[in-house]
Formats: structure tokens, C-alpha cells, sequence
């Protein structure tokens, strides 16, 4: 039998006690999180998609887990402004950034970036995606995109396609499916997508790969006809409209997406209790239908998937820009 002598029993005693209280400090701060508001940096301004899904999900989030998310617009530069800002926050999970498809493009497109996509965020989750709609004024003889690459072949260059800018979503898709088809038309750039939809409508430019939200009335009202989607899959807002995939060139697909991020060194069980809340969120009926009706589809999934998803979608882009020869000072 062991004897422990009073000195000895004393200290074993305040040994486990000051274990206790180590423990029930770390435990204490992973229960409390968060204890004060959230800041969410949206690198748009406000009123935009990005930043309808970011008060949605903020929304929802706060309710979950018991504190305010407070949606912070940093618009300009290319989403670079909102997103520097984020990178340089305290990696202490008050701080998170929605980041799109250009998060995964800017690298490739611009000769300097004040930060490293990959190396200064911790990815948390996939929120959504949106496939583009590739839609043509009436006046194009083409009503599949079998006929219309028909019509691009046969005149190289004669068509042309609207984008809300150099190095966009929709130019970059556009530039993919030159690719994939290997056909050539001409890129008329615009200064956002308000100014390329009423030259679209009007019939001064051809084509356009373009977010559904804004497109769909026009297709309904015979302004516009739809040919195709852009996604992997056909898209749940529209299931009757065929994908470039399937219209004879597997594998394409050029979504518009969204995600958050957290400063890189964010502890991992906050980026897991973020990631648990978007879920939550994401499982709402409201908030489906909302970014349903937008046509935009609800994704989720782990901090992990979304890292690969990043990767995957910066060597995809860094291909096609490589090829377009396409730059950003």
C-alpha cells in the first residue's frame, strides 16, 4: 500500500486542480464562441447577389450561435480591398470574408495581389453555386448550341459576346467554351453587367454567358433566347435548358460560386463551428427558396472540400487566362 505524505498529497491536489482549471478554460472558450459580434466582410458593395446571400446567411448564423453577424461592405478593386482587409485581420474568428469565383481568378489575372489566396485564408465552406445561362439576341439563327457553333464556324469572328468586364465570370466562361468548341468570337467588354444587358436586349451585341437572376425575364419574354447552362449538372431553376456538358463537350463547366473564408490561422474549432452554422443555415427552408429563386443553389459541405474546390477552380482559370492571354494591371 502507498503512503502519500501530506506535501505530496497537497501538491497532487493543487496539480489537478490547476488541470481542471486548464481544462475548463479551453472548454469554457470553445462554448462561449462567439461572445461578442462577428464582422463579415462582403468585397462588394451593397444590394448586389453577394451580398443578399451574406445577410441571409449572417441572419441565420447569428441565430444559431447566440451573437450579431454584422455584414461589412468593402466593394472596389475587384473584390482586392475587402479582401486584404480580411487577410490582415486577427486570425481570432470575429473576422470572416465572403469570397466568389474571382477569389479563385484574381491570381492569375493580376500581376500583384497584396495577399496569397491560398497561404493567408483558411477556407470554411462551399455556400452556393449558380450555373451561367448562355443566352443570344433573337436575331442569332441559332437555337442549340450545336447550331450556334455551326454559325461560328462558319464565320470566324463575325459574332460577338458581351461581358461585364475583362477577366469576369462570364468572360472567363466564355473563353473556355472558345476552347472547348474551338471556335472564335469577339469580346466586347463592359463597364458591369447593367450596361451589356440593354445592348444584349437591343440587339447591338450577340451573345452573353450571364448569371440566370437578371436573364431568365427577358428569356420568358422572348427578349432573349437561352441555349444552354454552364453548370456539371442541369440547373434546378431551369431543368428543361440543356448544359454545354451534354451539348457535345464533357467536362465544361464554369459556375459562379460562393464561399467563406477566415484569416489563416483562424483556430480550427471556431472555422468548424462557422462551418456547422452555414450548414444550419443552408438547411432553412427560407433561405433555399430565397437563393432558389435567384437561381442559385445551396451547397455546403466541409472546410476540406472547399479548399479542394478552390484549388481546383485556380488551376482551371489559371489555364484559360494562360491561353486568352488575358492580364489585369
Amino acid at each position: 500500500m502507498t503512503t502519500i505524505l501530506p506535501v505530496q498529497r497537497r501538491l497532487c491536489t493543487l496539480a489537478l486542480a490547476a488541470a481542471g482549471l486548464l481544462f475548463a478554460s479551453h472548454l469554457s472558450a470553445a462554448e462561449s464562441y462567439p461572445n461578442r459580434p462577428v464582422r463579415l466582410i462582403v468585397p462588394y458593395p451593397p444590394g448586389g447577389a453577394t451580398d443578399i446571400v451574406a445577410r441571409a446567411l449572417g441572419g441565420k448564423m447569428g441565430e444559431a450561435l447566440g451573437q450579431q453577424f454584422v455584414v461589412d461592405n468593402r466593394g472596389g478593386g475587384g473584390q482586392l480591398i475587402g479582401t486584404d482587409l480580411a487577410a490582415k485581420a486577427p486570425a481570432d474568428g470575429y473576422t470572416f470574408l465572403l469570397v466568389s469565383v474571382t477569389h479563385s481568378i484574381n491570381p492569375s489575372l493580376r500581376d500583384k495581389m497584396p495577399y496569397d489566396t491560398i497561404k493567408d485564408f483558411a477556407p470554411i465552406i462551399l455556400i452556393a453555386q449558380s450555373a451561367n445561362i448562355l443566352v443570344t439576341h433573337p436575331s442569332v439563327p441559332a437555337k442549340s448550341v450545336k447550331e450556334l457553333i455551326a454559325l461560328l464556324r462558319k464565320d470566324p469572328g463575325k459574332l460577338n459576346y458581351a461581358s461585364s468586364g475583362t477577366g469576369s465570370g462570364g468572360h472567363l466562361a466564355a473563353e473556355l467554351f472558345k476552347s472547348v468548341a474551338k471556335v472564335n468570337m469577339v469580346h466586347v467588354p463592359y463597364r458591369g453587367g447593367g450596361p451589356a444587358y440593354v445592348d444584349l436586349v437591343a440587339g447591338h451585341v450577340d451573345l452573353m454567358f450571364t448569371s440566370p437572376a437578371p436573364t431568365l425575364p427577358h428569356v420568358k419574354a422572348g427578349r432573349l433566347r437561352a441555349l444552354a447552362t454552364t453548370g456539371a449538372s442541369r440547373a434546378l431553376a431551369t431543368p428543361d435548358l440543356p448544359t454545354i456538358a451534354e451539348s457535345g463537350f464533357p467536362g465544361y463547366e464554369a459556375t459562379l460560386w460562393y464561399g467563406f473564408v477566415a484569416p489563416s490561422g483562424t483556430p480550427v474549432k471556431v472555422i468548424r463551428a462557422l462551418n456547422g452554422a452555414v450548414v444550419k443555415a443552408l438547411a432553412d427552408p427560407a433561405i433555399r427558396e430565397s437563393f432558389l429563386a435567384r437561381g442559385i443553389e445551396p451547397a455546403g459541405g466541409s472546410l476540406e472540400q472547399f479548399a479542394a474546390h478552390i484549388n481546383s477552380e485556380m488551376k482551371k482559370w489559371q489555364r484559360v487566362i494562360r491561353e486568352a492571354n488575358i492580364r489585369l494591371q
